[in-house]
């Protein structure tokens, strides 16, 4: 078993770009919904999403803010291996517009028209904690 860094695991997530976010509600059910991190892929232990605060997801994340991102990459060419990925973490909601900018890009206008100035618009910083990865071949964990 080879133990990755977050250095060469970052270089072959770079193309992952969703995640199933996987949250618990207040009632302690769970349910996970496809996140978008919208090409912001240069992964250092946080992930960053967007969504309205009226929504479930927010919802959820206030009621407790552990969370489980799932990433699944497709087979390379001529037949690479897979990359999966599990991210457990910590969610915390910024609603600082300057903030936005730093992780705001133009696809984000179809959900968010108004861009950082969308009113209820939020941002998800996932701080990850422990990190498992599985490659086809490699497999580990890294503890941020």
């Amino acid at each position: 078993m080879s133990k990755l860094s977050l250095h060469d695991l970052s270089k072959k997530m770079a193309k992952l770009d969703y995640t199933m976010m996987a949250t618990r509600s207040s009632d302690g059910t769970m349910t996970a919904r496809p996140m978008s991190n919208n090409g912001d892929v240069e992964y250092e232990g946080d992930s960053y999403f967007f969504a309205y605060q009226n929504s479930r997801k927010i919802a959820d994340l206030r009621a407790d803010p552990h969370v489980t991102l799932s990433y699944t990459g497709a087979a390379g060419m001529l037949g690479g291996p897979p990359l999966f990925v599990t991210v457990e973490g910590v969610a915390a909601l910024i609603e600082d517009k300057a903030a936005f900018a730093d992780h705001w890009t133009k696809d984000l206008d179809r959900y968010f028209p108004e861009g950082i100035d969308t009113p209820g618009v939020v941002m998800i910083r996932i701080d990850a904690t422990t990190i498992r990865y599985w490659d086809g071949g490699d497999e580990g964990e890294i503890s941020i």
